[in-house]
């Protein structure tokens, strides 16, 4: 069975990730089963850091491998925080920042700004990379959209799911079950993506 390199050693990914992959034909190995050095996310897009993690795990492995990047956006804030959504808090400097702290600055932000105004969508990219110098690599996106609290609504929840309100499920995506959440959320709809295409390039190199 071939193996592959999930590219993250954060465990809410991987606890969302690995369900998914069970049905792909491959043994799916943890990036940090080989290393904990994690790569500088530096890209300017959610795009562009899915690659550079896929290939720096593929790089130190020497396996085909998976990266993600993903992110919110907030269109009354122009896509803010986008790519440096984990690191909000620092103004998009190098580091994570706690998700407490990321949460009370974009409730800040949004201040006064009515409902009808606080549509905000989670984006979500994932590549496949077949070696670290892939010229080629397989992209998928996902999208999952809602609005903004007021409020934090939960104590818990990660990320920016205890403000971020799921409309189709009257719930907040905190509040949503991991078994539904694997079907609709913006990064189960692009690693289900990202599958089809991989088994798609299997059969055309068959």
């Amino acid at each position: 069975m071939e193996k592959v390199v999930l590219a993250t050693g954060n465990p809410h990914k991987v606890k969302e990730i690995l369900p998914l992959l069970e049905d792909l034909r491959f043994s799916v190995k943890l990036q940090t089963d080989f290393f904990n050095e994690e790569v500088e996310e530096d890209g300017l897009s959610f795009i562009e850091n899915a690659i550079k993690k896929a290939r720096f795990a593929s790089q130190k492995t020497g396996l085909p491998a998976i990266g993600d990047d993903s992110g919110l956006e907030v269109f009354y804030l122009n896509g803010e925080p986008g790519i440096y959504s984990a690191r909000y808090a620092s103004d998009g400097q190098s580091g994570y920042t706690s998700d407490s702290l990321n949460n009370e600055k974009l409730l800040q932000r949004l201040k006064g700004v009515p409902y009808k105004d606080r549509k905000a969508c989670y984006f979500c990219a994932m590549a496949y990379v077949r070696s670290a110098t892939d010229a080629t690599p397989l992209i998928s996106m996902g999208k999952w959209c809602g609005e903004i609290l007021t409020e934090v609504r939960t104590s818990y929840g990660v990320g920016y799911d205890p403000i971020m309100w799921i409309p189709d499920y009257f719930k907040t995506a905190a509040d949503i079950p991991l078994e539904i959440k694997n079907q609709v959320s913006h990064r189960a709809q692009a690693l289900n993506g990202l599958i089809k295409k991989i088994e798609r390039n299997r059969n055309d190199r068959t």
